[in-house]
């Protein structure tokens, strides 16, 4: 009777091995390396999470261009991989052109929007989390003027940038907001040294809370504060401990939900297609606080943003979602 039972056990074991060995999920993060400490890190942190909750390996691969991120999406479909994600805007045409030769497989696309139907869409109110952060910086800043130094000059990071704005003037209908892009291609995301000059020359014009959009750049931003002694606001992973007591909080930006998610839904077959949009509701964004920025955040701030945050999930406070219609009245 013993060895019965330990004979089951050895085959369920087999058989859970089996399992995890067939399920290859795969990642290709977007260009500015995996440990950005931003938008890719927080995209790896979800999938060693999954990892570690599974037992499952998964493969990766980070681009320095377009060309590499194509090829490595098609290598891992090619090769048996499901599911792929592909983390970045930059990926849609790559995506699009893919997912049709290899329907059995199931996509993920982060950041963007892609009708299939093998192709899941995750996308998020960027501008929500923004508003948060910026009016905060607003309630924080002595001069009355803000920045927002972005990576790349596309829409996506006008999201940013606007929501940010529609928070600070929430704070302060006075407020001056300036606004800096690093680049227009796809270096703009690792480019620290050209972010903290930007930065740099917004405090020069007064700033003393600047809100960082720029992937990898965006260090360069947080360097560039906690030098001039000036506050920051960091992007997408919790950044509040690079320069504690200088970084006044960060956007956070759940990508490493969305990985993990992903990963997981397609591993017990509840993959489905669409856009699956994440926003201050869904907790897909939101601020950080922590013991690296407790000291910086007053009561009334700490109240004041969870008022708004109330605001945004009841309907009561509409943020501008510069995407719709490629403006922002702020």
């Amino acid at each position: 009777m013993k060895k019965t039972i330990l004979s089951l056990m050895a085959v369920a074991a087999m058989s859970t091995t089996a399992l995890a060995a067939d399920f290859k999920p795969a990642l290709v993060y977007g260009t500015g390396g995996k440990f950005d400490k931003s938008f890719n890190e927080s995209a790896y942190n979800g999938a060693e999470k999954f990892k570690a909750d599974t037992g499952v390996e998964y493969r990766d691969f980070e681009p320095t261009g377009d060309a590499q991120g194509e090829q490595a999406i098609l290598n891992f479909a090619s090769m048996g991989f499901n599911p792929v994600v592909a983390l970045s805007f930059a990926w849609k045409s790559a995506v699009e052109k893919i997912a049709p030769q290899f329907p059995d497989t199931e996509f993920y696309i982060v950041d963007d929007v892609i009708d299939a139907p093998n192709v899941q869409s995750v996308v998020f109110k960027e501008e929500q989390g923004s508003y948060l952060v910026g009016l905060l910086g607003a309630m924080k800043s002595e001069t009355g003027t803000v920045g927002f130094v972005g990576g790349m000059d596309i829409p996506l990071i006008h999201k940013f940038g606007c929501g940010y704005a529609q928070g600070a003037h929430a704070a302060d209908e006075n407020v001056k907001v300036l606004r800096n892009m690093v680049g227009t291609t796809g270096a703009a995301w690792n480019d620290p040294v050209k972010a903290g000059e930007l930065t740099k020359n917004q405090m020069d014009q007064g700033a003393d809370v600047i809100y960082a959009a720029a992937g990898a750049s965006g260090l360069g931003v947080l360097q560039a504060a906690a030098d001039a002694e000036k506050y920051s606001i960091g992007v997408d992973s919790n950044q509040n401990y690079v320069h504690p007591g200088s970084v006044l909080t960060s956007m956070v930006k759940r990508v490493d939900n969305a990985v993990y998610d992903a990963f997981k839904a397609s591993q017990d077959g509840n993959f489905e297609a669409g856009v699956n949009s994440l926003g201050v509701a869904e907790d897909g964004v939101g601020w950080a606080y922590d013991e690296n920025n407790k000291a910086l955040i007053t009561e009334d701030m700490m109240a004041a943003v969870e008022k708004a945050k109330e605001g945004i999930i009841s309907g009561e406070i509409e943020v501008h979602d510069y995407s719709v219609d490629n403006t922002c009245p702020y």
